[in-house]
């Protein structure tokens, strides 16, 4: 059987990536991403050289079968996604899963995502945390919101800066306006930032400050 690794990427300053994560991506026979555009600048940057071909959320049900088809030969593929590490709120998760019931050799090297720098400096409790992801954007998202209220563990969202104000909207009607939380955007790059204050405070400054680049933000859990 073949190999699918799950290779992490830098979610901003390229040196963030691991020398071995350059050794996988440099002699692996292919390369699945999410975006061959974005990650083109990464691979070039490095030197590599390995075909790229498409894997991405449009076209993962799709293409899922053939590729662990192709994986019971004697091949391995790195599977990459924009930023992060794959199958954490990015393609990953089905690809991985079909190959493991396939019995093909998966693994997934440690490396960059976004949460942990987030949860680590948000400045609430993170001994116990909560990683939700990207909310439901319609169907669903009160029924989560309610359920969420009650978490006493600090949670994790991510979240893209058009949507940032409604959601700490969100947030203050559910959790309450005066539930600590902090909002980190743009990590690792040039322009990281964190705010840290209430969910009113933060709301306040989002809306006297035109929200850029993407974010994670971290909300206390309930006492």
């Amino acid at each position: 059987m073949g190999r699918l690794i799950l290779v992490p990427t830098p979610i901003g300053n390229l040196g963030d990536i691991t020398i071995r994560a350059i050794e996988v991506l440099k002699s692996a026979n292919v390369i699945l991403a999410e975006d061959t555009r974005t990650s083109s600048k990464l691979l070039k940057h490095y030197q590599i050289d390995t075909p790229m071909r498409a894997y991405h959320m449009h076209n993962e049900h799709k293409v899922v079968d053939r590729i662990v088809e192709e994986l019971s030969g004697e091949v391995t593929y790195a599977l990459i996604t924009d930023a992060g590490t794959p199958g954490i709120s990015d393609p990953g998760f089905l690809l991985a899963r079909a190959a493991i019931e396939k019995g093909v050799d998966v693994e997934c090297l440690p490396g960059a995502a976004a949460l942990i720098p987030a949860v680590v400096l948000a400045g609430v409790p993170n001994d116990r945390f909560a990683y939700e992801g990207f909310l439901p954007v319609k169907k669903g998202r009160q029924t989560r919101l309610k359920q969420l209220a009650e978490e006493e563990r600090s949670m994790v969202f991510y979240e893209s800066p058009h949507k940032i104000q409604k959601t700490l909207a969100d947030f203050g009607t559910y959790f309450g306006a005066d539930r600590p939380a902090c909002v980190a955007r743009e990590l690792t790059k040039m322009h990281e930032t964190f705010h840290r204050g209430t969910l009113s405070e933060l709301s306040a400054h989002f809306e006297a400050n035109k929200p850029k680049g993407e974010m994670v933000v971290v909300v206390q859990g309930k006492r």
